[in-house]
């Protein structure tokens, strides 16, 4: 039986990815330290099956306990394929402390790569982010622009990573698909914008407070959408060892002020609006970007949602797992 390791797989992508692994006749064994991740998110109505599943709620960056797992995973099969999730999700955070950034998304990257070094496992699937390039303003974002001046530090121990896993093609892995996310929306929703509005919403029905003007304008990809992709890329039959790929909709976004009014139509229709001032909601964030597809369009993939359309799907999955 082949298995396919996923730190970070109780999270948001984690939790949907699975299944589809499992449809392939995987063992997957996931470890996440449950800090957005939960294992609620794997149970009864994920379409996960227990049966084809092992899950270990404790921090990769233990090497210790990573060793023990990636053993244990060897005992049940072939383990062939990595996907690394796992990383700090909160970039303000990150801003605040550096530390927190060094240690869940750089040395996670670190730890997971030691393991598959010492266990001879050859590919690994890694979660980067549009956050590496840095802010182009309105250039559109390919995989060869450059230089890449990552604004926060999320960014940053991101970029680090992609080269780090970069060297290790060099020495002991086979292949390496990183995949450049946009901002990913969907269930279970463990942080991010539409979350955001809707929990302040359930709180203060009368009044959404935004950070920024809402002026931001950004790529939104539905997570099913985002998963299909992934898992495309990786079928491909490459001839080199690492494949770049941005992974996003096709169109220039949608504004942060156009999701707080479809936020509000769906959860409380009479709330007011009060916008903040700038065209960044914190520091580090990109206000504006365009995210070239090209070279995952290639492969012959498009999206079936475009940002509004992804936006609307979230904003009623999203409310129905909150209550509303």
């Amino acid at each position: 039986m082949k298995v396919s390791i996923i730190s970070g797989g109780a999270g948001f992508v984690g939790s949907n990815l699975i299944k589809y692994l499992q449809a392939e006749g995987r063992h997957v064994f996931v470890i996440d330290n449950m800090c957005r991740g939960s294992s609620s998110f794997l149970g009864v109505n994920s379409g996960v099956d227990d049966s084809l599943i092992s899950i270990l709620n404790a921090d990769c960056t233990d090497q210790a306990i990573l060793y023990d797992f990636f053993d244990s995973a060897r005992n049940v099969g072939h383990v062939d394929e990595v996907w690394h999730l796992a990383a700090n999700s909160d970039i303000p955070a990150g801003i605040a402390d550096a530390n927190v950034d060094l240690k869940d998304t750089f040395m996670t990257t670190f730890t997971l790569l030691e393991a598959m070094k010492l266990f001879k496992v050859g590919t690994i699937n890694f979660a980067s982010s549009s956050a590496i390039y840095g802010d182009f303003g309105g250039l559109p974002i390919h995989e060869e622009i450059g230089p890449l001046l990552p604004i926060s530090n999320y960014g940053a121990m991101k970029l680090a990573s992609e080269a780090l896993i970069s060297a290790a093609t060099e020495s002991h892995l086979e292949r390496a698909n990183i995949f450049r996310f946009p901002n990913v929306v969907g269930v279970p929703a463990t942080h991010g914008v539409i979350l955001d509005f809707i929990g302040r919403l359930v709180v203060e029905p009368e009044l959404l407070t935004v950070l920024g003007d809402g002026s931001q304008q950004k790529a939104y990809l539905h997570v099913s959408d985002l998963i299909s992709a992934m898992l495309l890329v990786r079928s491909q039959k490459m001839l080199k060892k690492i494949e770049l790929v941005n992974i996003g909709p096709i169109d220039e976004g949608i504004t942060v002020r156009s999701i707080a009014q479809l936020v509000i139509e769906r959860v409380s229709p009479a709330a007011m609006i009060k916008f903040g001032e700038g065209n960044k909601g914190w520091l580090g964030d990109v206000s504006k970007f365009s995210y070239s597809t090209k070279r995952l369009q290639s492969y012959g993939w498009l999206p079936t949602l475009d940002s509004r359309g992804a936006v609307i799907r979230a904003v009623d999955e999203i409310a129905l797992q909150l209550g509303q």
